[in-house]
């Protein structure tokens, strides 16, 4: 079927993209569920982490399954793939939707003499950067609901939205990374789960309108926001970017389309291009199927050529060459094959880091244990950071902060966070996540004091 968009940009004008294909996808590669109706007592949920484990066996958990601790093989169904990418039919860079020398243009990204933009970020080294130049850190949250079948923030059952992102603004954290799922941007996709007397607003909104609304609210407070394709639909996780559902194309065009609907709105500022990639998936190994450096890419590239001021973030992947870890974390590749983007100064890595009690991965028995972490988390992520190569910001780590292997795994990550000036968003603000709990208990409104207790000296200034 074909799926329809409503767009717009700041110049007011619209535009009507069309996707085809069915974009209702369900995926072919999970062990989780994601699907949790949002209610006043809705405690499941998990953390988004997944577990490669010494075998190649997998730990479930993204964000709101209940048995998200579960331990198993993913299946694997052949996916209609990519094509080879030389084909002239593949979709290319797209032309950009405004010429920045057109003085009638207010939607672009760069000022007309080459500067960067006030508000957006780039990247120096290993430092992500402001518009002059001055080295910042991404310190934040994710907020997960929009990507599960409530098409909203979960939580808005308990509390008024303005109220929650008032205590995030008050708790000193500096951007949200907002799970999103391919199937909210579907035309008639009506959210759910809100108490209406508590939002009287957002009554009526489609689930890209609500997106549009909380996007203004938390730049209202002057925070910024990651976008995370978190999933094909609501209700699983995805092995690799495409699905027999989703192709390709349509995960790219959907990018596309996020990214024209705000251009120009510096509160967005960049895309975490799909969450965990694990299962089949491989690094620089040139097979366009299976290979996540080579997507990243392309989908990078395209949304660069709309606004080339967006940070492509770019989570790793699950096995390389022997070497298993969590599902999105694994970024050894990428030492021999790095992500080349058309614009320079826009790429970020961002593994996902879990503590023991998420899955008891091997290194968590070592003898020298929690000393090895600092050297694991070297050969596995951190080298990009430490050497130089680019910013790394772990797109997500959590925990109950109970177990106590998960408290030394805590504090060993805190001091290596603080070492080498990384950015983080943390999972999660939500308490309903199965895996790790959140910020906030299960109230939706007190803070969990041993967390912000160790996460509090973590968090970076405000950004401008």
């Amino acid at each position: 079927m074909q799926r329809w968009i409503w767009l717009t940009s700041l110049t007011c004008s619209w535009l009507l993209v069309s996707a085809c294909g069915d974009s209702d996808a369900t995926t072919e590669a999970s062990t989780d569920s994601d699907a949790t109706a949002a209610t006043t007592d809705a405690t499941a949920g998990s953390s988004g982490s997944t577990a490669g484990t010494s075998d190649g066996s997998s730990g479930s958990s993204d964000s709101d399954s209940s048995d998200a601790t579960t331990v198993g093989t993913t299946a694997t169904t052949t996916a209609t793939g990519p094509t080879d990418p030389s084909d002239p039919s593949d979709p290319t860079d797209p032309s950009g939707p405004t010429d920045p020398s057109d003085p009638t243009t207010d939607g672009t990204a760069t000022t007309t003499d080459g500067e960067y933009t006030p508000g957006y970020l780039h990247t120096d080294g290993a430092d992500i950067v402001d518009h002059q130049g001055n080295p910042v850190r991404l310190t934040g949250l994710n907020w997960f609901g929009f990507e599960t079948d409530t098409f909203a923030p979960h939580g808005l059952w308990a509390r008024p939205l303005p109220a929650v992102l008032d205590q995030i603004d008050n708790l000193g954290f500096n951007v949200l990374r907002v799970p999103i799922s391919n199937q909210l941007l579907e035309d008639g996709v009506t959210p759910n789960g809100i108490d209406f007397g508590q939002n009287p607003g957002l009554m009526g909104m489609s689930g890209v309108e609500l997106l549009d609304h909380f996007i203004a609210e938390a730049g209202a407070r002057g925070l910024k926001v990651i976008l995370d394709q978190h999933r094909p639909d609501a209700f699983a996780q995805s092995e690799l970017w495409y699905t027999p559902q989703l192709s390709e194309d349509e995960w790219i065009a959907d990018w596309e389309a996020l990214t024209m609907r705000y251009l120009g709105d510096t509160t967005v500022i960049g895309a975490d291009l799909h969450n965990e990639p694990h299962g089949p998936a491989t690094w620089g190994t040139g097979d366009p199927g299976t290979d996540w450096r080579m997507a990243a890419e392309k989908a990078g590239d395209a949304i660069l050529a709309i606004n080339p001021e967006w940070l492509i973030i770019v989570e790793g992947i699950e096995q390389h060459n022997g070497n298993n870890y969590w599902w999105g974390g694994n970024l050894r590749g990428a030492a021999a094959a790095p992500v080349t983007l058309a614009v320079p100064n826009q790429l970020v890595y961002s593994p996902h880091e879990y503590p023991n009690s998420v899955y008891g991965q091997p290194w968590f028995n070592a003898p020298d244990y929690p000393q090895n972490l600092a050297g694991l988390w070297h050969d596995t992520w951190g080298y990009l950071a430490e050497d130089g190569v680019a910013p790394v910001l772990i797109g997500e780590f959590g925990t109950h902060y109970q177990d106590p292997k998960d408290l030394q795994w805590a504090d060993a990550l805190a001091q290596y966070i603080l070492a080498h000036d990384l950015s983080f968003t943390f999972w999660c603000l939500n308490p309903n996540s199965g895996d790790t709990g959140g910020i906030l208990l299960d109230d939706w409104q007190t803070v969990h004091d041993g967390k912000m207790a160790w996460l509090g000296p973590l968090l970076a200034p405000k950004l401008p």
